[in-house]
């Protein structure tokens, strides 16, 4: 067994990736004769020292991971804030990490999560700690900062086709026309159905949290909320959809009626 232990953890909205990629440290470390904790609940786990042992998992459990939806030890939106305004939490962290010889912390999640992975790395070696920390990324929508590739495209991949496959499923039980939800998110969806589907009337759903966002920004004076409306259910009409519902409806058909 290698001298020191690797903690793991999952962080953020999990995605079809992040389970594939605790199969992989954990199968790799464990090659290497290296013991993997994994804390539950992302860095509250590690601050709570809510701990799995993943040792005492069978291997075949172990690859099944790299199939299995979800986040496996569950996560969280926990930001630590700068060591001078959070320092117990900090000092908490390493004692658990002296506690368990954890040499090691790679933390899976997005932006946040890589934010907090820096300040664990900068507070070890500010205490003379050895500690490697990794922010390994699981997003995939590849907006990392200062990272050039993600590894969520095979995922988005993969969930575009089973949305297509799903789709084919309604419309051979007889559906009388399909309906993309969220809209904006999904106009990749919405066009591959309308190439697939072109017999069926395809209706797009501009959900309420699409709705706020424009809303908030317009309120805060961020953007033109005629010009984001409208510009936005355009993309969603030349996309494919045939019938869109929004909650810019009224405020919509105004503007139009307007010119």
């Amino acid at each position: 067994m290698a001298q020191g232990t690797l903690l793991y953890s999952q962080s953020g909205g999990v995605t079809a990736v992040i389970n594939a990629t605790a199969s992989g440290v954990i199968t790799e470390a464990r090659s290497r004769g290296i013991k993997v904790l994994a804390a539950r609940n992302g860095i509250l786990g590690a601050l709570r020292e809510d701990l799995v042992d993943t040792s005492k998992e069978t291997a075949t459990a172990i690859r099944g991971l790299a199939h299995t939806p979800g986040g496996a030890f569950g996560s969280c939106r926990y930001k630590l804030k700068s060591v001078e305004e959070d320092a117990a939490k900090y000092e908490r962290l390493l004692d658990v990490f002296r506690a368990h010889d954890v040499r090691w912390f790679l933390y899976n999640g997005g932006n946040d999560s890589a934010d907090t992975a820096n300040k664990v790395s900068k507070l070890a070696a500010r205490f003379g700690y050895p500690l490697t920390c990794i922010g390994v990324p699981k997003t995939i929508d590849n907006d990392l900062a200062v990272t050039d590739c993600c590894p969520g495209f095979g995922s988005a991949a993969k969930y575009t086709a089973v949305s297509v496959r799903e789709a084919a499923l309604d419309v051979a039980e007889g559906a009388d026309f399909l309906m993309v939800k969220p809209a904006l998110p999904y106009l990749d969806v919405i066009r591959l159905l309308r190439d697939k589907f072109p017999q069926l009337p395809l209706a797009a759903y501009n959900v309420s949290g699409e709705y706020a966002m424009i809303r908030a920004a317009a309120a805060n004076g961020w953007l033109d909320e005629r010009g984001a409306v409208l510009e936005a259910l355009t993309g969603i009409r030349r996309a494919g959809a045939d019938l869109i519902i929004t909650y810019h409806a009224l405020d919509a058909a105004r503007w139009l009626q307007e010119g």
